[in-house]
């Protein structure tokens, strides 16, 4: 897969951030786009694939979250939701009433992929079976795995994976981590990726904390065979965050980012937020994603509309303040030229010593 990049850098999948006019887009300069998934039905899946091949022909990936369908008890529902229901009010929205359905069921998905047959899929919050993986290959699609820590990724290469997505704890958005617990795999993307390439034979793909071009060379010197960026094009043009996001990002002062549990029940770096504060004490009862995930989602939306980023998903990473503005297309050919020129500097300068 790597060899038919041009540029050795991948488009993070940022679900609610993102559409598939990025990937194209990143897809275009010679890099890999991503379409953020998880949240398509499977006939938006199949659809979207389609389309995005009409509009290119270099390689791209689809994203999807590997979740188990899940049936809470009304009691942990109704105690979350009664934790809601003042900032419900805040926004003027009527009582809650329970969700149709948490989320998109993973298998159907994961059949649209089979049917439509990616270049590439990544995958995040858990692990494909052997034969899932094998299928995929056999329709022609690399396999992605996500992992934060060097077990996840042992397990990836197991099932038979082609890649391994390291992310770090630098990383904005939700953690993938899913076998230990999140204090546990909070592994610095500087440790993660040289670990990991250490443990297991394939390609390894350093994410987290990799804005600029000094950041990409620092990670392709520490050997990754590619680098993901996500939280460098959440300022893009074609990036499809709410104004109160951008806002957010723009005047995020200095260390802005923690990771949380309120909004999605799973947790996730963002730019902190009063509603982030305020569940801090309740953080630990919180329902687990896709339901706390999707008793938000009505409030989230109303605040977008409002203009206030009190309890949005404020998804940044660490190094949030290197986000720049412009076209999807120019940050890549800048990140690619900015890695180069630092690549050339350091290689005077060592050899010159």
């Amino acid at each position: 897969m790597f060899e038919q990049l041009a540029i050795p850098i991948i488009q993070a999948p940022m679900l609610g951030a993102t559409t598939q006019t990025i990937a194209v887009a990143v897809s275009k300069t010679g890099a890999l786009g991503s379409f953020a998934a998880a949240g398509s039905s499977a006939e938006q899946i199949i659809e979207t694939i389609k389309a995005i091949r009409a509009a290119t022909d270099r390689p791209f990936a689809v994203n999807l979250f590997v979740l188990d369908p899940v049936d809470p008890p009304p009691a942990m529902v109704a105690e979350a939701m009664a934790r809601l229901a003042l900032w419900r009010e805040r926004y003027g929205l009527p009582a809650q009433s329970i969700p149709n359905s948490w989320a998109q069921a993973f298998a159907p998905q994961f059949a649209a992929l089979i049917e439509a047959a990616p270049p590439a899929a990544s995958f995040t919050f858990g692990c494909l079976r052997a034969d899932q993986a094998q299928a995929l290959k056999a329709r022609g699609t690399y396999v992605i795995g996500t992992a934060t820590s060097v077990t996840e990724a042992r397990h990836w290469a197991d099932i038979g994976a082609d890649a391994i997505c390291a992310q770090g704890i630098e990383a904005g958005g939700h953690r993938g981590t899913f076998l230990k617990s999140v204090d546990e795999s909070a592994i610095g993307t500087m440790a993660l990726v040289p670990t990991i390439r250490q443990a297991v034979d394939l390609p390894v793909i350093a994410a987290g904390g990799i804005m600029d071009g000094k950041g990409i060379a620092a990670a392709l010197m520490l050997g990754a065979d590619a680098v993901q960026l996500g939280s460098a094009f959440l300022l893009s043009d074609e990036a499809t965050v709410s104004a109160p996001w951008r806002r957010a990002i723009e005047t995020a002062p200095d260390d802005p980012t923690r990771l949380t549990r309120a909004i999605s029940g799973r947790f996730a770096r963002g730019i902190d937020n009063e509603f982030m504060a305020a569940m801090r004490p309740v953080e630990d009862v919180i329902p687990p994603y896709p339901i706390q995930n999707a008793l938000t989602q009505e409030l989230r939306a109303a605040a977008a509309k409002a203009g206030s980023p009190d309890v949005l998903s404020l998804w940044a990473g660490q190094a949030i303040k290197l986000a720049r503005k412009g076209a999807a297309a120019d940050i890549v050919a800048d990140l690619w030229a900015q890695t180069q020129s630092e690549l050339r500097e350091r290689s005077k300068t060592f050899l010159n010593r």
